[in-house]
């Protein structure tokens, strides 16, 4: 099979199961629903992580905070201000217009701090970047006449509207707001798709095999850093401020450092680089986040009676042993690992 015929190929099955996402929006009930949507937003942060991670070599626990900043720039703007920074209602900005600035701020912010977090590396540049994620949360409750705090919160009331159709809100379709959330999924995936098969594309390849080797042919690996953690900010902020939709009310606990190490978790499972495994890291690990804190809640298990706390426990304690099982036996991801042992299952052809 040749080149351009595995491309169109891939293509066409990355559009067909991109359709089949979107359909699948409205045939789910209310419930199944919301996890479904909350998968396409981690999605969407997934992906751009997994190229970061992947190619820039940059490992990032500070996607939790873009998240939320994308979030609440969505949320404040929608809600509004007076002149003393207090949120007041119905004096915001449109919010079609309030989810496209959420990813520019985002990536604004993505951009300056960037500078000087990516002269890090390694484990250096992963507290750096959980030590923003951290001061994100301080802020959002030191601030709370800014940002609603965590009481009463922040309180998204104004509908989501895209040429006239309403996308969120009691008239309006979640199905819609859905639909749309997986629709941005494949424009994401086709867009990293796209990148990675281009000249930037091979120069981040040459990037996650040896920056002294890329920097000695002429790439600016700066340069290229920096773009990509600019571009995972703002899909990050992006999905933050669809979030900000999807309930219409924003609380700091909804943003916690979990979130973070969760999306690592996320492109471990998915394997780095890989923008289709950061899809079905996403989609895998929300399901499993989802059916252990059902489990927790629970009042027992086998016979003892649960705590309290039992649905985090449950949560941090099976994505520890997942994220060190990764590291340790499948360096390069489940999906990709996976993918090894069907290829070596397949017989040997043998030419005569």
């Amino acid at each position: 099979m040749n080149l351009s015929r595995s491309r169109t190929l891939r293509l066409a099955g990355t559009l067909a199961a991109g359709s089949f996402a979107i359909w699948l929006s409205y045939q789910l009930s209310p419930g199944d629903r919301s996890l479904y949507t909350l998968m396409g937003l981690y999605a969407i942060v997934a992906i751009g992580l997994s190229l970061l991670i992947g190619f820039a070599g940059q490992i990032s626990l500070g996607q939790g905070a873009f998240y939320a900043l994308g979030a609440y720039t969505a949320g404040i703007l929608t809600v509004g201000l007076d002149p003393d920074d207090r949120l007041v209602s119905e004096a915001g900005i449109d919010p079609a217009l309030a989810v496209v600035a959420a990813p520019i701020l985002t990536g604004l912010v993505a951009a300056v701090i960037g500078v000087p977090l990516l002269r890090l590396r390694g484990h250096y540049l992963a507290f750096a970047t959980l030590a923003l994620h951290l001061i994100l949360l301080a802020a959002i409750f030191a601030q709370s006449g800014f940002t609603g705090g965590q009481d009463p919160g922040l309180a998204v009331i104004e509908p989501l509207e895209i040429f006239g159709l309403q996308i969120t809100g009691v008239t309006g379709g979640t199905a819609r707001h859905t639909a749309i959330v997986w629709g941005l999924v494949l424009v994401t995936l086709l867009v990293a798709l796209n990148l990675v098969g281009s000249r930037a594309g091979r120069a981040l390849q040459a990037i996650a095999t040896s920056e002294r080797t890329a920097a000695a042919a002429g790439i600016n690996v700066s340069a290229y850093k920096l773009r990509l953690f600019v571009l995972s900010a703002g899909l990050a902020g992006l999905a933050g401020a669809l979030y900000a939709f999807m309930l219409q009310f924003l609380s700091p606990d909804a943003f916690g450092v979990f979130l973070s190490i969760q999306f690592v978790v996320m492109v471990a499972v998915g394997g780095l680089g890989s923008v289709y495994g950061a899809v079905v890291g996403a989609v895998a690990i929300t399901w499993l986040e989802h059916e252990l804190r059902e489990l927790g809640a629970r009042p027992s298990l086998l016979g003892f009676d649960l705590p309290d706390q039992a649905p985090q426990v449950f949560s941090v304690g099976v994505f520890a042993v997942i994220l060190i099982v990764v590291i340790l036996f499948f360096p390069r991801g489940l999906l990709p690992a996976l993918g090894d042992g069907i290829r070596r299952l397949r017989p040997v052809r043998h030419e005569n």
